[in-house]
This record gives structure tokens, sequence and C-alpha cells, in this order.
């Protein structure tokens, strides 16, 4: 094989995995644009998403919800709720009692006590289902689907 061309050869395949890798590993663009949507509001049990109202300008938008904690124990039992992949979420949690919030599979925490409610804010990115708890108590309080 001829000296030169294995040289050229190399270096092409050096360059191109090294384009493939930025590809792969940039960061996406719903982490740097903020939403302009105007958010709608779920409030639990037994909540359904709604889709953002109409403001003209697109964007994902952004889905609140929101659960009680009262004696230590979620307020209407355990809450399943369900958000599409790529939304922007905001998770809002009071409780009387102190303890830490988690929400397991993007492993995110927030202090929450009396008076001191917890918010968790992130992007829906992996799909699947994802508890919620009062993580010193062990108490399962909630259950977040991400659809695909």
């Amino acid at each position: 094989m001829n000296e030169n061309f294995r040289k050229v050869a190399l270096i092409a395949a050096a360059l191109g995995l090294l384009l493939s890798l930025f590809l792969a590993l940039r960061p996406g663009d719903e982490e740097d644009v903020a939403p302009t949507t105007t958010v709608a509001t779920i409030t639990t049990p037994a909540a359904t998403e709604t889709e953002p109202a109409a403001t003209g300008s697109k964007g994902p938008g952004t889905v609140h919800i929101e659960y009680r904690i009262a004696g230590g124990k979620p307020v209407g039992g355990i809450a399943r709720d369900s958000v599409s992949r790529g939304r922007i979420v905001v998770i809002r949690v009071t409780s009387d009692v102190a303890d830490h919030v988690h929400l397991h599979g993007y492993d995110l925490m927030a202090d929450v006590g009396p008076g001191k409610p917890a918010t968790i804010r992130f992007t829906a990115t992996a799909p699947g289902r994802f508890e919620l708890e009062l993580e010193a108590a062990v108490l399962e309080f909630a259950e977040l689907e991400v659809r695909p």
C-alpha cells in the first residue's frame, strides 16, 4: 500500500470520527432556548397533560405539575401524570413534613418542608416512567411518565 495514501486515509478517518463525536455530543438547542409560550397547569390527582395556549410563538411549552403532601401522605393518593418527551416540566411540591423530593431517573432533588415548597425544573428528554418520592421517608407520591 502506498505510504502517502495510508497517511491520507488515516487523517480522513480521524477527521470523520471527530466530526461524528462533535455532532453526537454537542448540547441540544432546547437547553439554550427559554420557553415563550403560555403554560398549562396540571393539578393532580388524575391529571393529564394539556397543550400550551396559543400565543403566536413556537416552542415546546412548559407543563406545571403540583403535588401536596399532608400528614406525611400524598393528598389524593399516588398521582400518575404523563407528559410528552421534549416538554419543559416544572414540578412543585408542598409538604407539611421536611424531606427531600427526589425525581428518580433524572436524579434531581429539592428540599421541601412546611412553608418551603420544592421546585424541580427539567426538560423531559428521557422517555419512561419515573418515581417521585420523599427521599428520607421513602414515600412514593407520584409517578411521571414521559411519552416518546
